[in-house]
């Protein structure tokens, strides 16, 4: 059975409280007693029907997806065939992310998605992120809110949000004890060991990981430990605690942007200033956070928790940046799903609340050593917002949903060495939203939304790494993003689509500097960001070499159109950054012995701008990959292989973006050439 038709049939046992274990008999006169479910955490099945009991295109993207391959560094991997997300890796574990053009222009961290762990927000409060520091490995799901979908998470962003989920104690994801062992080119190892379970009113998970590469291109070697761990506690039959604790110590050369013809003709080769300079980023960091659930009753539940972040970022480039920050997290929801005058309705309502400080260090770059002090400042920031979403269903399978958020955002920076260039900036904000979903049929849904954002500016945005000065005059960005959208199952063929058009005021543009690794923001005037985002699956064949064999087709498509809309200097151009037309695809064949085989190709057939002039274009390119694997005594024991790029194609992944793209200007990460990884998992 699909995972369609499963969530549909189970929505109304799904509406029913866990109030009581459930016995398994095994065998005559023998009695199992299994966990009772998590409440604080849900079932991928669960975590999909309240996904599409929004209207909007929401996906959900189980472990099984990514977690059947090796070589799973980064989000780019996590999402392959989730449309509308363009995420391309730089180098190691780090990766640049856009949903639906956020960020664009950003070429380090992340800006315009809001980023969940369990729940619990990551991001800086300022709104800024760091992928780098996610482990693939432990998450059992990632449920992806693009665009205005993310507003029942109180998400104000232009791209939406992510939330990943690591399993408990009491879900089979979490259960017993799992080792992973991977290797491939260029030096990757990776060992991971996993374990959890259930006692009494106790549980518990913990997962470890330790990984080192010296990276495809020089200058790019790197090492990471990670551990993420969860403990809970059933307080009474409707009531749950979860305490959460991560912690990473991550160690990364960057090997830089290069000029446009260095990154097609000698792709391995860093740029030279980043080997002269000994540039690096190193974390280490730890997290605390915990979520409490109740349930209280058939209809209503709330959830309300914290979370502290502390991050010591050691990080020399043009100048060696040394940053302590520390980022404290407050949150609460309600979500009623009952009737309201004899209708069924779902209301939505919640409060989120960041203060972050950092203590902002700058030195000259002695190749790697600290120099003499050249920036001090004291950076605070705090954003609150408050959000509510109600459902109202005129006939069963036809829901009007309305919504509104509001908040303010205060950011500070206090210069210790020049007063003069500190500065503060606070802004408040409304947003609302409206939409339509219908279910059409009972295995297919349309549905529409238009909904407001605002994003105000982060803290490296008005703080700039380049010599400007000051604290820089920008405003928020604002926009008005208008969706409509399929999903659902019709026999072998299961879909998403949606199409989607921002209208944005005063976008934040990130600006490379004159110097490696550095930049400032400016913003845009009035800009578009427009696209389509196809997903699909068909079960082609079955029964074909074998009985009970099966080939499946999966595809994945994003066309985005992003650009300037009657500016001033740059017309009507693209913006920079992404490429109009990405195609993915698969082909699975599984035979019943567990063995399958998947070729697969990765399509960009015309490249991206790299400048507001539209004067520098990255080319086109097609990557052909091969993955295989195996599943044996009852799914306990996995093997899996990769080979990536087989054709060694060298293109370009990604790039920092400026006004006027200089011929020899150093803007391109060059794309990993031919690479092949293999590994196996065993769970106890």
């Amino acid at each position: 059975m699909s995972l369609l038709r499963r969530v549909l049939l189970s929505t109304p046992l799904l509406a029913m409280p866990a109030l009581a274990q459930t016995e398994i008999r095994a065998a005559p006169d023998t009695v199992v007693t299994a966990p009772q479910p998590a409440l604080t955490v849900d079932s991928n099945t669960q975590a999909q029907v309240r996904l599409w009991s929004s209207p909007g295109a929401n996906t959900m993207v189980p472990a099984s997806q990514f977690l059947d391959r090796p070589g799973t560094l980064s989000v780019r991997d996590m999402f392959e065939f989730t449309p509308g997300i363009f995420a391309q890796p730089k180098w190691g574990e780090d990766s640049r992310l856009s949903i639906r053009g956020s960020g664009l222009a950003r070429n380090f961290h992340l800006r315009g998605v809001r980023v969940f762990q369990d729940g619990i927000p990551i991001n800086q409060a300022d709104g800024s992120g760091d992928l780098q520091e996610l482990d693939p490995t432990s998450f059992m799901r990632a449920e992806v809110f693009r665009g205005g979908n993310g507003f029942a998470l109180g998400a104000n962003t232009l791209g939406g949000a992510i939330n990943f989920v690591t399993p408990t104690g009491r879900q089979a994801e979490g259960q017993g004890v799992a080792l992973r062992m991977e290797g491939g080119s260029r030096g990757f190892a990776r060992g991971n060991i996993a374990m959890g379970g259930a006692t009494g009113p106790w549980d518990g998970w913990v997962n470890g990981t330790m990984s080192s590469q010296d990276g495809w291109r020089n200058n790019s070697s790197g090492s990471a430990g990670r551990m993420n761990a969860n403990l809970g506690y059933r307080i009474a039959e409707n009531a749950e605690t979860r305490l959460y604790f991560t912690y990473n110590a991550i160690q990364q050369d960057i090997p830089g942007a290069v000029s446009r013809n260095s990154a097609t003709q000698t792709p391995r080769l860093a740029n030279a200033a980043n080997v002269r300079l000994n540039y690096q980023r190193n974390i280490e960091s730890f997290r605390l956070g915990s979520i409490t659930a109740i349930q209280l009753n058939t209809d209503t539940r709330v959830e309300f928790g914290g979370s502290y972040v502390g991050r010591q970022l050691d990080h020399p480039i043009f100048q060696y940046i040394d940053n302590q920050t520390n980022d404290f997290n407050l949150f609460g929801r309600i979500i009623r799903d009952g009737t309201l005058g004899g209708f069924r309705n779902r209301f939505v309502a919640g409060v989120n609340y960041a203060y972050g400080t950092n203590d902002n260090r700058r030195f000259a770059n002695l190749s790697g050593v600290r120099g003499a002090q050249t920036f001090a400042a004291w950076d605070t920031a705090a954003t609150s917002d408050a959000y509510v979403e109600n459902s109202f269903y005129i006939l069963p399978d036809l829901a009007l949903v309305a919504g509104l958020s509001g908040g303010q955002a205060m950011r500070r920076s206090e210069n210790r060495l020049n007063r003069a260039l500190g500065g503060q900036g606070s802004w408040g904000f409304i947003n609302p939203r409206a939409g339509l979903l219908w279910q059409a049929t009972p295995t297919a849904q349309l549905y529409g939304n238009v909904t407001w954002s605002t994003e105000p500016p982060t803290l490296s945005d008005l703080v700039a790494l380049v010599p400007l000065g000051g604290f820089a005059l920008l405003d928020p960005q604002r926009a008005v993003t208008l969706e409509v959208g399929a999903r659902g199952q019709t026999g072998p063929f299961t879909y998403e689509a949606a199409l989607y058009r921002a209208w944005i005021d005063k976008e934040i543009q990130i600006f490379a500097g004159p110097t490696s690794g550095t930049s400032f923001a400016r913003n845009a005037d009035k800009t578009i960001h427009q696209g389509v985002e196809l997903a699909a699956s068909y079960l082609a064949l079955e029964s074909t070499l074998t009985p009970q064999d099966s080939t499946t087709l999966r595809l994945a498509y994003t066309y985005s159109d992003f650009r300037f809309d009657g500016d001033r200097v740059y017309g009507n151009n693209q913006l920079p950054g992404a490429p109009p037309h990405v195609l993915r695809a698969e082909a699975r064949y599984r035979h019943p012995s567990g063995l399958w085989v998947a070729p697969n190709l990765d399509y960009v057939p015309s490249g991206f701008y790299a400048d507001n002039a539209n004067t520098v274009r990255t080319d086109s390119y097609l990557l052909l990959g091969l993955r295989a694997g195996g599943e044996f005594m009852d799914g306990r024991m996995g093997v899996f292989f990769e080979a990536r790029n087989l054709t060694n194609q060298r293109y370009i992944s990604s790039t920092s973006v400026t006004n006027v793209a200089l011929p020899n200007a150093a803007l391109f990460e060059p794309g990993y050439g031919t690479t092949a990884y293999a590994g196996m998992r065993y769970r106890f």
